[in-house]
């Protein structure tokens, strides 16, 4: 009997490549990848981000957290199985507009070291740009836009990253915003100055 492995016949190579997809939308594909603690500025700066890119002229699909939750990872729990087969499945996807040309904005907590080098494996290292958005978790809590963290607090969320499961820094993110001290407009002028020069497609 066969597996269901062997009745599958990718056609990856026959696909048009992403350098003449990447010559056509006159730019070059990438995947920022945005990690930190939930209320550190991961989506804001996201948004702020792909609006300036829009503005020079760059095709940008932002993927995050919670518009993944609700779609193509709705059936995935928080147990730290679920979130590293969420990550697996968002690399997947985030390799598959990369392979368009189009630039991915992802934001993630991600917050194992090990669920974001399975990213980078699946992505490529040279297309992974990692940013860690440093906020410390008493800025974070203060923000708490969304409730999570005094939910968390009450025992309402279980494995919530920063409360009752623990975030690991990045030890050596491309590149490290520190939201505690910086503005968003500061922020996003550090991302820019840093992530452009890898965008254009000279």
């Amino acid at each position: 009997m066969n597996t269901p492995s062997e009745n599958i016949f990718p056609v990856f190579d026959k696909i048009i490549s992403k350098e003449k997809k990447e010559k056509l939308l006159n730019q070059k594909g990438k995947v920022v990848w945005l990690t930190g603690l939930s209320g550190s500025g991961k989506t804001t700066i996201a948004l702020q981000l792909e609006k300036e890119l829009y503005k020079l002229g760059f095709l940008v699909q932002i993927l995050d957290g919670d518009n993944i939750r609700a779609g193509i990872n709705n059936n995935l729990s928080f147990s730290e199985g679920d979130r590293t087969e969420n990550i697996r499945r968002i690399a997947e996807v985030s390799k598959l507009f990369l392979n368009c040309g189009v630039i991915t904005i992802n934001c993630f907590v991600s917050p194992t070291i090990k669920m974001r080098q399975i990213a980078e494996k699946i992505i490529g290292k040279e297309n992974y740009y990692e940013i860690f958005i440093n906020a410390d978790l008493e800025t974070c809590e203060k923000r708490d836009v969304k409730g999570l963290y005094k939910k968390a607090r009450n025992g309402e969320i279980k494995n919530f990253t920063g409360i009752d499961s623990q975030y690991e820094k990045p030890n050596n993110p491309s590149l490290e915003v520190n939201t505690s001290q910086l503005s968003i407009n500061q922020s996003i002028e550090i991302i820019l100055k840093n992530v452009l020069p890898q965008l254009k497609n000279n």
